[in-house]
C-alpha cells in the first residue's frame, strides 16, 4: 500500500464517493506538503455552500462539516445525533491507514442524513446543537 499522502486521500475519497457523491458532493484535493510529522494532504467533499472537510497523514485525521460560515468537528457531530461522546464508527484503531475512511462512511450512512440531504437549517440547527455541549468529562466514571 502507497504511504504516498495525497494518493491516500483520493483513494479514501473513492471510499466515501458512492454515497457522499450520490448526495450531490464532488471531491477536491485542497492542498498537500511536507512538515515535520511527515507528508500531508487535505481535502474535500463540497455541495455548494456545505462541505466536509478531511486530513490525511499516515490516517485519516481531522474531519470536520461546514455550512457557509459556521463548522463542527466529527466527534461533536456524532456526539450530538447519537447522545453520548466517542460513540461513532470512527475514529477507530486499525493498521490499515483507509480504515479510518470506512470508518467514516459507517458514521456518514447511519448518522450523516443532517449533513447530506438535510436542508441548511437542519445543518445549521445541528451545528449549533454540537457546538453547545458540554466539555466531555474525562477521567474514570463517577
Amino acid at each position: 500500500m502507497s504511504n504516498d499522502a495525497e494518493e491516500m486521500l483520493q483513494m479514501g475519497s473513492e471510499i466515501l464517493s458512492p454515497l457522499v457523491a450520490t448526495c450531490g458532493f464532488s471531491f477536491k484535493v485542497l492542498g498537500k506538503g511536507s512538515s515535520s510529522g511527515g507528508a500531508f494532504a487535505y481535502g474535500e467533499f463540497r455541495k455548494n455552500e456545505r462541505w466536509l472537510e478531511f486530513h490525511f497523514r499516515y490516517s485519516l485525521g481531522m474531519v470536520s462539516y461546514h455550512l457557509v460560515d459556521c463548522s463542527m468537528i466529527h466527534q461533536d457531530f456524532m456526539r450530538s445525533v447519537i447522545g453520548k461522546p466517542n460513540s461513532g464508527h470512527y475514529p477507530g484503531f486499525s493498521n490499515d491507514p483507509l480504515d479510518g475512511f470506512r470508518q467514516l462512511l459507517l458514521d456518514l450512512q447511519e448518522c450523516g442524513a443532517d449533513f447530506l440531504s438535510g436542508t441548511d437549517e437542519c445543518l445549521r440547527n445541528r451545528i449549533e446543537a454540537a457546538n453547545n455541549l458540554p466539555p466531555v468529562k474525562l477521567g474514570l466514571p463517577d
